[in-house]
C-alpha cells in the first residue's frame, strides 16, 4: 500500500500528528489574534471594531437616527466578520449595557438586557447607533491615520486599528478566553486614566507608584467596594494581580428591627441570582438572623432590603453573607492584549506607553495627510492667482487654441504651471474674476501658506506632538469625565468574622518544640474550684513549656523569624484543647518557609503608637520600628526588616514607654548597654543602625534584652555550663555602635556566650545542650557576680557535649498554679491595664 502511494504523483505522506499539530496552531492564532483578545491600541477585539467601523459606514453617529440591530449585524456579517449572527450581536448588547461598560460605546434603544441575567430582546426589535464617545475612537479614520486590510473575501477593507482619542482598554476593560491564555482587564476611570497619561508625558520614567498618586485602581461601572491596593500594585507592576470586591451596603432601622441594604454590587454579580443564593442559605440555616429579602431595585439603581430578626446583628450577618455569598468577589487581572499580532501581558506603564506611541502614530498621520491635502490645495491656488494676474493673456491662449488639450498644453508652456494648475484654470469660472473672488483667492492661499508652515513644524517637532495628545486628552477628560464609583479602602482583613467570635481571654502556652495552643481561662477556674492540678499541658520527653500569657480571642500574636519576616495571627485562630492537650505545630498556622526559623513570639491587644518593636540582628544590626507600622494583618506576612547577606534576625522585643536600656552580648563575651533613644524609630522595611562593633573577628550577637531599672539583674549563660547573674548597672551606659565592655570573662572553662535573659524571681533557666538534654536551673540558686568574672557552674555538661540554648520557663511542676495566679492577677487589674500587657502577662 506504502509503495502505492509513493509511486503516486501528485501524493504526498503527511504524519498525522505534525498535521494535526499545525492545524492546532493555526486555529490557536486565529482564535488568539483574531477572535478573543484586545488589540492593546483602541482596546477592541475584532467583532466590536467593526461593529463600530460598519456602524460608522452607515452613518450611525449619536445624533443619527436610530437604525434596527438586525441592520447593523446583517452589515457586519456580511461585510467583514463572517461568524455567526448571535456572536455579533451578542457583544453589540454589551457595548450598550451601562453595568457592563464604564461608558458604553453604543446607545441602545429597547431592551438590551439587565444585571439581573435578562437577556436583550432579539436584534429585530431593538435599535442602535454610536454613542458620542465610541466616534471619539473613529475620529481621523478618513484621514489615513490607521492601516486598512482586505475583508475576508478581499471585497472591501476593514481598519486593522481604530485611531481612538480615548485609552478604551483601560477605560471599559477586556475579558475573554483564546487558546492558552486568558485576559482580564478591569474598567477604569477616565479622567483619571488621563491624567496617568498625562504624568507619562511630562515623565517617561514614572514609576506605578507616581502614577497611582491619580489612577488610584479600577472603577467598575456597578460601584462596589474594593479592599486593599496589594492587588492593585501586583497588577499594574506585573500585570497580575487578584483584588476583592464587596458589594456597598449602609444598615436601615426599620421599627424595632435593623435592615441590611445592598447598594450597589460587585463587577459581574448576577443580582437575581445572588437574592435567590441568599434565600436558599436561609432555608438551609447556613446564615441566620434573616426574616425577609426584598429587591426594591428600580430604574434609580439597585436597592435590596435584607431585614433582620429582631434579637440578630448586623454585624454578624454582613459577615457571613460576604463570606458565603457573591457579595464579595474575587476579581482576577490579567493585563494580557496584542501588539504587533502577538499576546503580552503588559504592565499599567507599557499600556499608558502604548497608547502614546499609537496617537503619536496616528497624529504624524494625520497631519502629514492634512500637508498634502494642503499643498495641492495651495498648488492649484497659485495657479488660479498667476490666471488671475496674467487674465487677458490667459483668455487670449484659450480662445487660440483649437481644444482643452491645446489649452492646457499652451497654458502650461507660458506661465510654467503643472497639468493640474492648468486643468483648474480651464475650469474655473468667469464669476471668480470679481474683485471679491479674487481676494477670497488670495486670502485663501494666505491661509494655506501658514497651515502649511504650523503642519510642517508639527513634523519637525515632537514636543508639538506630545502637546497636541494632551490638549486632545484634556479635551475628551472635559466631554466624557465622571464621578468615581468603586471605592478603595487600603485595609483589607481577610475577612475573619471576629464579630462572630465571643472576645473572652484565653491561656495561650508556647512549647520549645514550637507547640501551641490556647485553653479557655474558664476552664481552670473550674479545676480551681475542685483542686489544684499538676499538668498544663501534655509534652515529649524533650519539650518543655517555653512561656504562656493570658489573651483575648481578638488579640494577635506577633511571630517574628530569622529570615527578618514577620507574621501575625490571631489568638482565636488558635486550635483550642484541653488542659492536658499537647497542641499544634506553629509551623501549621502561619506561611513559614521550609528552613525558616521563629525567633520570636509577642502578643499585643493594640498597635498604639506609644510602643515600637526592637529587632536585633547576627551581625550587630539594631532597628526600632513604631508597633502601628505592623498593624495591617496580612497571612503571607510582612518584611519586618531588612537584613544584609549573610544576616540574620536574634531576637525582637516590644518596647514600652518605661524601657529605658537595650542590652546587646555576643558570642565572645562582650556586651554594650545603650540608651533606648539612641535607636530613633525608622521604617518597617529599613534596615536598622549599628548596635555593637565587634572587638574580635568571627564574633557575633548571640542574644539581647531590654532594660527598665538599673537594678533589674541580667543572667548571662556559657557553652561549658557557666552563668552568672549580674545587676545591669555594673555594664556601664555606653553610646551605640561602641565595642562595649566585657560580659563575662571567657576561658577554656567557659567556653563561648550562648545567650542572656532577663532574670525574674518566678522563673526558672531551661538550658538545652547539642546532646538533646534539657537541664532545669532555679534563677535564685545561681548566685550574683561581678560583670568580668567567669560565674559559677550551673550546668553539668560531660565530654563534647555544650549548652547551645537558654530560655526561661515556669517554676518546675508549677505551671497550673502559675497560670491560675496569672488569671487571678489578670483579673484584678483594670481594663486600662490590660491593654498594655504584653510584656507584663508574659509569664
Amino acid at each position: 500500500m506504502n509503495d502505492l502511494f509513493e509511486n503516486s504523483e501528485g501524493v504526498e505522506q503527511v504524519k498525522i500528528e505534525e498535521s494535526i499539530q499545525g492545524s492546532y496552531l493555526d486555529y490557536s492564532m486565529s482564535v488568539i489574534i483574531g477572535r478573543a483578545l484586545p488589540d492593546a491600541r483602541d482596546g477592541l477585539k475584532p467583532v466590536h471594531r467593526r461593529i463600530l467601523y460598519a456602524m460608522n459606514e452607515l452613518g450611525l453617529t449619536h445624533r443619527a437616527a436610530y437604525k434596527k440591530s438586525a441592520r447593523i449585524v446583517g452589515d457586519v456579517i456580511g461585510k467583514y466578520h463572517p461568524h455567526g449572527d448571535t456572536a455579533v450581536y451578542d457583544a453589540l448588547v454589551r457595548m450598550a449595557q451601562d453595568f457592563s461598560m464604564r461608558i458604553p460605546l453604543v446607545d441602545g434603544q429597547g431592551n438590551f438586557g439587565s444585571i439581573d441575567g435578562d437577556n436583550a430582546a432579539a436584534m429585530r426589535y431593538t435599535e442602535a447607533r454610536m454613542t458620542k464617545l465610541a466616534e471619539e475612537l473613529l475620529r481621523d479614520i478618513d484621514k489615513d491615520t490607521v492601516d486598512f486590510v482586505p475583508n475576508y473575501d478581499d471585497s472591501l477593507r476593514e481598519p486593522d486599528v481604530l485611531p481612538s482619542r480615548v485609552p478604551n482598554l483601560l477605560l471599559n476593560g477586556s475579558a475573554g478566553i483564546a487558546v492558552g491564555m486568558a485576559t482580564n482587564i478591569p474598567p477604569h476611570r477616565l479622567d483619571e486614566l488621563i491624567d496617568a497619561h498625562l504624568i507619562r508625558l511630562e515623565n517617561p520614567e514614572a514609576e506605578v507608584e507616581e502614577l497611582m498618586q491619580v489612577l488610584k485602581g479600577p472603577d467598575f461601572p456597578t460601584g462596589g467596594v474594593i479592599f486593599g491596593k496589594k492587588g492593585i500594585i501586583d497588577a499594574y507592576s506585573t500585570g497580575r494581580g487578584r483584588i476583592k470586591v464587596r458589594a456597598k451596603t449602609h444598615i436601615e432601622q426599620h421599627k424595632n428591627r435593623e435592615a441590611i441594604v445592598i447598594d450597589e454590587l460587585p463587577y459581574q454579580v448576577n443580582k437575581s441570582r445572588l437574592i435567590e443564593t441568599i434565600a436558599q442559605l436561609v432555608r438551609d440555616k447556613q446564615i441566620e438572623g434573616i426574616s425577609e429579602i426584598r429587591d426594591e431595585s428600580d430604574r434609580e439603581g439597585i436597592r435590596v432590603v435584607i431585614e433582620l430578626k429582631r434579637d440578630a446583628m448586623s454585624d454578624i450577618v454582613l459577615n457571613n453573607l460576604f463570606k458565603s455569598t457573591q457579595m464579595q468577589t474575587t476579581f482576577g487581572i490579567i493585563m494580557l492584549a496584542i501588539v504587533n499580532k502577538e499576546p503580552k501581558v503588559f504592565t499599567l506603564p507599557e499600556l499608558l506607553d502604548l497608547f502614546i506611541n499609537h496617537r503619536k502614530t496616528v497624529i504624524i498621520r494625520r497631519t502629514i495627510f492634512d500637508l498634502e491635502k494642503a499643498r495641492a490645495r495651495a498648488h492649484i491656488l497659485e495657479g488660479l492667482k498667476i490666471a488671475v494676474d496674467n487674465i487677458d493673456e490667459v483668455i487670449k491662449i484659450i480662445r487660440a487654441s483649437a481644444d482643452d488639450s491645446e489649452a492646457r498644453a499652451n497654458l502650461m508652456s507660458r506661465f510654467d504651471l503643472s497639468e493640474i494648475q492648468a486643468r483648474a484654470i480651464l475650469e474655473m469660472r468667469l464669476r471668480r474674476l470679481t474683485g471679491l473672488e479674487i481676494e477670497k483667492i488670495e486670502s485663501e492661499l494666505a491661509e494655506l501658506r501658514k497651515t502649511i508652515e504650523y503642519l510642517e513644524s508639527i513634523l519637525k517637532s515632537e514636543t508639538m506632538i506630545e502637546e497636541i495628545i494632551k490638549k486632545e486628552l484634556l479635551e475628551v477628560k472635559e466631554a466624557f469625565s465622571d464621578e468615581r464609583r468603586t471605592e478603595i479602602v487600603d485595609d483589607y482583613d481577610d475577612i475573619d468574622i471576629e464579630d462572630l467570635i465571643p472576645n473572652e481571654p484565653m491561656v495561650v502556652t508556647i512549647t520549645h518544640r514550637g507547640y501551641i495552643k490556647r485553653v479557655p481561662v474558664k476552664q481552670y477556674e473550674k479545676q480551681r474550684r475542685g483542686g489544684k492540678g499538676k499538668t498544663a499541658v501534655t509534652t515529649y520527653e524533650d519539650d518543655f513549656i517555653e512561656r504562656f500569657f493570658i489573651s483575648n480571642t481578638h488579640d494577635t500574636l506577633m511571630f517574628v523569624t530569622d529570615k527578618g519576616q514577620l507574621y501575625w495571627l490571631k489568638v482565636y485562630r488558635i486550635p483550642e484543647g484541653s488542659r492536658t492537650a499537647k497542641g499544634k505545630a506553629v509551623v501549621n498556622l502561619i506561611n513559614l518557609d521550609k528552613d525558616e526559623k521563629i525567633k520570636a513570639i509577642i502578643p499585643t491587644q493594640d498597635f498604639n503608637e506609644d510602643k515600637s518593636l526592637v529587632f536585633f540582628t547576627r551581625n550587630g544590626i539594631v532597628k526600632r520600628t513604631n508597633l502601628s507600622e505592623y498593624s495591617n494583618i496580612r497571612s503571607v506576612g510582612v518584611r519586618a526588616i531588612n537584613l544584609d547577606e549573610n544576616d540574620e534576625l536574634i531576637d525582637a522585643k516590644i518596647i514600652k514607654p518605661d524601657t529605658k536600656w537595650l542590652f546587646v552580648v555576643t558570642k565572645k563575651g562582650m556586651c554594650i548597654r545603650f540608651p533606648v533613644s539612641d535607636v530613633r524609630e525608622i521604617g518597617r522595611v529599613a534596615r536598622g543602625v549599628t548596635a555593637i562593633k565587634f572587638k574580635i573577628d568571627g564574633d557575633y550577637v548571640c542574644g539581647a534584652t531590654t532594660i527598665e531599672n538599673e537594678e533589674d539583674e541580667i543572667l548571662i549563660v556559657s557553652e561549658k555550663g557557666m552563668g552568672k547573674r549580674t545587676p545591669a548597672s555594673e555594664y556601664r551606659e555606653q553610646s551605640r555602635a561602641g565595642k562595649g565592655v566585657i560580659a563575662m570573662k571567657l576561658t577554656p572553662k567557659t567556653g563561648d556566650v550562648v545567650g542572656v535573659v532577663f532574670v525574674e524571681e518566678d522563673k526558672d533557666l531551661m538550658c538545652l545542650t547539642s546532646a538533646g538534654k534539657m537541664i532545669r536551673v532555679d534563677m535564685q540558686s545561681i548566685r550574683r557576680a561581678g560583670r568580668a568574672t567567669s560565674g559559677v557552674k550551673i550546668v553539668n555538661v560531660e565530654g563534647k557535649d555544650r549548652v547551645v540554648s537558654i530560655a526561661k520557663c515556669p517554676k518546675e511542676e508549677k505551671e497550673e498554679e502559675e497560670i491560675e495566679a496569672a488569671i487571678e492577677a489578670a483579673g484584678s487589674k483594670s481594663e486600662s491595664d490590660t491593654k498594655n500587657n504584653e510584656q507584663g502577662s508574659l509569664i
